[in-house]
């Protein structure tokens, strides 16, 4: 069925805390559209029409557009950080008559008006020179979908919601709608670099910073030549799933067993897990600067593991200069489950791979690693220059 005999086929998007952003709100609004328009390359055959209204976005789509075709790009916008609704909607003229019987058209195609649901009309006119006021619109279509439908009016607590926004220049109709991510555009914070384990956690802080606004790219720590490649094409899956939040992610590996192996030959057991963190902290800032990054980014929760107590993160916040950002700290493992679940991260990372954190597995784990100590253990590995030389060998996988 094509949405043309009920009016010009459109996608209204509706704007989350990008409004409350002033004077730089039209900073904040140009990055959204932009990426909009990349999320839909590639994704739709359509010819798209994007658009800023006054307090929304509207995508214009080409006549003879199919539901299942609007569908489509709905639910691709659905995926891009800095909205909070996204509904199929039609565009009409600014004329009451119009507007009534695209109202009472679209009514009578929904699900729930054949069964005889509760409805109510709720409309807003951005536009005060429409003849009609909000309330005066409401009680036109809604008697008319009464009289044509037979269909209970329920202000309070309606099954059905018939929407009407009156624009500058047209009026959008439209009911339900699919909710969007919320937070900020990427890329409108600035750009930060995650180390990306092929874990449950790390996944969903990188989300949770671009729903920030941080564009981030991805570092992964490999045990080759000790480990097979798993855990790389891991990674790499866990990457792909979030491409499409921001696109153009990037994702370098760092070939990370030799430098495992000198750090278990030196002697302090208990100190190996935190030793390794910092070593990899330092080879992610050396490659933070030359990408430009100015952030890292983990998926540390407190106390979740031994080396994730209140000691052991403030002994790793030691080994660099740039900020360590950790958006899960206070969450339960529980509850990062669950947004790995929502966006479908989970499943890929409970798949089995050979971890390079395995290879330094003490039988104890040091909970209150001294700082000190830890430099010692640099000290002899040289540990300045090992993180360069890390660096230097990084491979890039392109999507």
């Amino acid at each position: 069925m094509t949405m043309s005999a009920l009016g010009e086929p459109c996608v209204l998007l509706k704007l989350g805390e990008i409004v409350l952003k002033g004077k730089n709100r039209e900073l904040f609004e140009r990055r959204l559209i932009a990426n909009i328009k990349h999320a839909l390359e590639g994704s739709t055959d359509l010819k798209t029409d994007v658009r800023k209204r006054h307090g929304v976005i509207a995508i214009f789509l080409p006549e003879g557009t199919t539901v299942e075709q609007a569908e489509v790009v709905a639910q691709r916008v659905a995926e891009v950080p800095g909205l909070v609704w996204i509904h199929r909607a039609w565009r009409v003229a600014k004329d009451p008559e119009a507007v009534l019987k695209a109202g009472v058209e679209l009514v009578g195609e929904s699900e729930e008006a054949k069964r005889g649901a509760r409805f109510a009309v709720r409309s807003r006119r951005r536009d005060k020179r429409f003849p009609l006021r909000s309330n005066d619109l409401d009680r036109l279509v809604g008697g008319a979908i009464n009289d044509e439908y037979g269909l209970p009016v329920d202000l309070r607590n309606p099954e059905l919601t018939l929407h009407i926004e009156v624009d500058r220049d047209e009026v959008f109709v439209f009911t339900g709608g699919i909710p969007g991510q919320g937070g900020l555009p990427v890329g409108s914070s600035g750009r930060a670099l995650v180390l990306m384990s092929g874990g449950i956690d790390s996944p969903v802080a990188a989300y949770r910073m671009m729903r920030r606004g941080l564009h981030v790219d991805f570092l992964h720590f490999s045990g080759i030549p000790f480990t097979t490649s798993e855990s790389i094409y891991k990674a790499y899956a866990l990457v792909r799933k979030l491409d499409r939040f921001q696109g153009r992610s990037r994702l370098w590996v760092v070939p990370f067993g030799k430098a495992q192996q000198s750090i278990r030959t030196s002697g302090q057991d208990r100190l190996a897990v935190i030793a390794q963190r910092r070593l990899m902290l330092k080879t992610a800032e050396e490659v933070a600067h030359r990408i430009k990054a100015a952030a890292l980014v983990t998926g540390d929760a407190l106390g979740q593991v031994s080396s994730q107590t209140l000691t052991n993160i403030t002994a790793q916040d030691n080994a660099v200069d740039l900020p360590i950002l950790r958006p899960l700290v206070g969450w339960d493992k529980t509850e990062i489950m669950a947004e790995a679940r929502r966006i479908g991260t989970l499943e890929i990372s409970e798949l089995p791979d050979e971890d390079c954190c395995s290879l330094l597995a003490p039988k104890r784990a040091e909970t209150r690693a001294k700082i000190e100590d830890l430099k010692q253990i640099e000290r002899r590995l040289d540990a300045e220059e090992l993180c360069v030389q890390l660096a230097d060998s990084i491979q890039e996988y392109t999507l």
